[in-house]
């Protein structure tokens, strides 16, 4: 996030305004909700979580246990159940 002097994109009038609330200080102003990404789209974490989960899927489909899934993924078991039980294994188990 790049920092942006307010005198240079903001109306005289309406930086007056802010200056009455916040003067010399830092402002983050938010993206309107409807222009934000959602969370590790833009990173790719999200579909990397999908492809890992939907390989735990099917390793669990094909025979292995929870335990030796465990293992492979580094995850507790609480975290294999939940993505076994999933409502979107349960279509593919």
């Amino acid at each position: 996030m790049k920092y942006v002097n307010a005198r240079e994109v903001l109306p005289p009038n309406l930086l007056r305004e802010v200056q009455q609330y916040l003067c010399g200080e830092l402002l983050y102003i938010p993206k309107e909700e409807t222009k934000r990404a959602g969370w590790g789209q833009k990173s790719g974490t999200r579909s990397l979580l999908s492809l890992r989960n939907h390989n735990i899927i099917e390793a669990y489909k094909n025979g292995s246990t929870v335990n030796e899934l465990m293992d492979v993924y580094c995850l507790s078991e609480a975290s294999i159940r939940k993505i076994i039980y999933s409502p979107s294994a349960r279509a593919v188990i």
